[in-house]
């Protein structure tokens, strides 16, 4: 709108705040999820803050709508923060833009919204590939009655703290009771060797001789594990440690229904709803290699078209609602293995790990340590991995390379980071340097003008439903396709950074390092577990801060730009009696550096997106 124009009146600064941010939902719908929105009038309209992942219901949003024509269909996307509304006619979704667009609404949480609403062509939702339970998962529903449930939960007594028969603990997101043996959040086992007295409490007979007269296990539990989650509360994504427990697991629900979260290594991702008083039973895959864990949160989606019962929660955003979670007790019960696990998932058992006995570096406490984590697992392996390392890496990134032939002549390059100097040369009129220390030394070095761009790898290596090359890459090599780890390249007017040596896992792992949250250093039963993880190579990432493997190819010298050799493997996908070498890394989570890029002194950021796994940011030096 033309505002010197005399036909139309100045907008009021109120009216100017509401257009401001109706453009800026508009281009965060269109550059996040890629929803483009149009000008004109259509019977389709898409509702940046009224999803599902604002805790907006369809019954309440729906309310909304309705009071503006005929509304053909509400389709809620799970977890994200827009809907889509298509009306009858024209005139309805007019109305309905023209009402309902700047208006306050109260979500399920009691918390004020404001709509911002925009027309849009088509309305297209597909989920991903149709979901099914995990294989060796099963639901078995109303597997107690309501009043042998009453009996079971006033069973347990919380107000008792002692540690007589079980043992009792209030940890950051529910209370906790063990009986038979208590596990160990220290190590994710139990001491086996010093059962608690009094073993499991006898009104768990007559479930437990249920469950091995129906098959549904084979051996009679000596270990029990009761949890009581609070609305808000939940449990991380773990895997119950192999070598503590035998292959069944199983679940009671009590008290309430809850969605529980189940997700492969792969990063497919499969929400269960387990009903009140059904029996949660896991063997085989869904037990040794699917995570499972609760999101803290006070509400789930659900299907809405009628109270689900056991099963998976589908895709259909047509049909999706949300439901108040009450307080829920879990009674899991288990079998103390008494022999090494044999399952057929070696790389994720702890019985079968090459690296079992093998120490590794916990989360730093200070600054101390956290340069010696630095020196000893970025440091030191890039000077053992170097050869090795460099004839992996031959092939330009595209928007590495447009970065570079766009800058002008005479520009100096600091090439910094984790690379091989692949990208020298590309550029006869600029110059390189090597190595900077830190972000803050990186913009110091710039003079006015100058730019960097930042490459860092990312947590999510599946985005906008595709997945990164790392993902799609063969688990077994992770040398023999090229991933863009982390780099800076500075052009001076300095500028870029490079996938390819120690020095940049330094710059991003120095700042990941003094800020970590031990929460992201949560065990399998979601207390802090101090170690570092093994991230599992061509897999989605469950921590932000891992050590990645890389099985060392020694060998006689390559040409610079010669393919890298493939590493001969066992049955099981590990490299046959090659050295292995670990790697710190902080993965960064969307927005992360972009944040911190922001922090520093006199720069503008020009560029924020996402490539092939890796979030980058391009910065100015005002």
């Amino acid at each position: 709108m033309d505002n010197n124009n005399p036909n139309h009146p100045k907008l009021s600064k109120t009216e100017k705040k509401f257009l401001r941010k109706q453009t800026k939902a508009r281009h965060t719908l269109l550059r996040h999820e890629g929803i483009e929105s149009v000008s004109h009038a259509t019977e389709s309209l898409v509702i940046a803050n009224g999803g599902l992942g604002n805790g907006v219901s369809r019954t309440q949003l729906l309310r909304v709508l309705e009071r503006c024509g005929s509304v053909e269909a509400l389709l809620m996307p799970p977890n994200k923060p827009y809907s889509f509304v298509r009306y009858r006619t024209k005139e309805e979704s007019k109305r309905a833009y023209a009402t309902l667009n700047g208006k306050e609404m109260v979500d399920d949480l009691g918390q004020n919204i404001t709509l911002y609403l925009n027309f849009v062509e088509k309305v297209h939702w597909q989920g991903l590939r149709p979901p099914v339970l995990p294989p060796g998962l099963m639901i078995v529903e109303e597997i107690v009655s309501p009043e042998d449930e009453k009996m079971l939960l006033e069973s347990i007594d919380w107000t008792d703290n002692s540690l007589g028969q079980n043992a009792q603990k209030s940890l950051k997101h529910r209370k906790v009771k063990h009986y038979g043996y208590e596990f160990r959040y220290d190590n994710n086992n139990v001491d086996k060797d010093k059962p608690l007295p009094g073993g499991l409490p006898d009104i768990c007979n007559t479930i437990l001789e249920k469950c091995l007269k129906e098959g549904h296990i084979k051996y009679f539990p000596d270990q029990l594990t009761v949890n009581q989650y609070e609305p808000g509360q939940g449990i991380p994504p773990h895997i119950d440690t192999h070598s503590a427990f035998e292959n069944e697991i199983i679940s009671l629900s009590l008290g309430a229904e809850i969605v529980m979260d189940f997700k492969h290594p792969d990063g497919y991702t499969v929400s269960v709803m387990l009903p009140q008083r059904s029996l949660l039973v896991m063997t085989g895959e869904s037990r040794y290699l699917w995570t499972h864990g609760i999101t803290p949160r006070k509400f789930d989606v659900i299907q809405a078209s009628q109270r689900q019962k056991s099963g998976v929660i589908t895709s259909d955003a047509g049909n999706l609602t949300l439901n108040k979670r009450r307080v829920r007790t879990s009674f899991t019960f288990r079998k103390v293995r008494r022999t090494p696990c044999d399952c057929s998932y070696p790389l994720f058992c702890d019985s079968q790990s090459c690296h079992q006995n093998e120490t590794f570096p916990s989360f730093p406490e200070n600054d101390k340590e956290a340069s010696e984590l630095e020196q000893e697992y970025v440091h030191r392996v890039y000077e053992e991995i170097a050869e090795h390392f460099s004839s992996t890496r031959h092939t330009p990134w595209p928007q590495i390379v447009a970065f570079l032939k766009a800058l002008p002549k005479g520009s100096i390059v600091a090439d910094i980071g984790c690379g091989n100097g692949k990208y020298l040369g590309l550029n006869k009129e600029i110059y390189m340097e090597r190595r900077l220390a830190t972000l803050q030394e990186l913009a110091r070095l710039l003079r006015p003008g100058g730019r960097a761009l930042i490459y860092v790898w990312a947590m999510e290596q599946e985005y906008n439903k595709q997945k990164s090359k790392y993902l799609k890459g063969s688990r077994d090599s992770d040398e023999k396709k090229e991933h863009f780890s982390s780099g800076v390249l500075a052009s001076g007017p300095l500028g870029e950074q490079n996938p390819g040596t120690s020095n940049h896992d330094s710059v991003c792992s120095i700042s990941a390092i003094n800020d970590l949250t031990r929460e992201e250093g949560s065990n399998a039963n979601g207390v802090i577990n101090s170690k570092l993880p093994v991230h599992i190579n061509r897999t989605s990432f469950h921590s932000q801060d891992v050590l990645v493997p890389w099985h060392l190819k020694r060998g006689p010298t390559r040409e610079k730009h010669s393919e890298p050799q493939k590493l001969k493997s066992d049955p099981v996908g590990l490299p046959d009696s090659t050295p292995i070498f670990h790697r710190y890394y902080h993965v960064f989570c969307e927005g992360e550096l972009e944040a911190a890029c922001r922090m520093l002194n006199n720069i503008s950021i020009q560029q924020s997106y996402y490539d092939q796994g890796n979030w980058c940011v391009i910065f100015k030096k005002l």
